[in-house]
């Protein structure tokens, strides 16, 4: 799978569990977040992105915004488990 198909579906699912997280977690906490969450968090900002066939715009994004995305990130993972 290519690196913008994983992004772009990365974004959805963090679209499906974004309202979710938002309740349960309304402020971003991205001062404890793990490895993963912060890296999932960085996935689903880069989805996020105005243009997202611009990979270095993404990324750009993804690392200005990706504490934004904590909470859906964690979200999903929690899912998952």
């Amino acid at each position: 799978m290519n690196p913008s198909r994983r992004i772009l579906l990365t974004g959805l699912a963090g679209l499906a569990m974004a309202p979710t997280a938002v309740a349960a977690a309304p402020v971003p906490a991205a001062g404890n977040a793990t490895v993963a969450e912060e890296r999932f968090a960085r996935m689903i900002a880069a989805a996020h992105a105005s243009d997202v066939t611009c990979v270095e715009q993404a990324e750009r994004y993804a690392d200005a915004h990706w504490p934004e995305y904590v909470a859906a990130a964690r979200a999903v993972l929690d899912a998952r488990a």
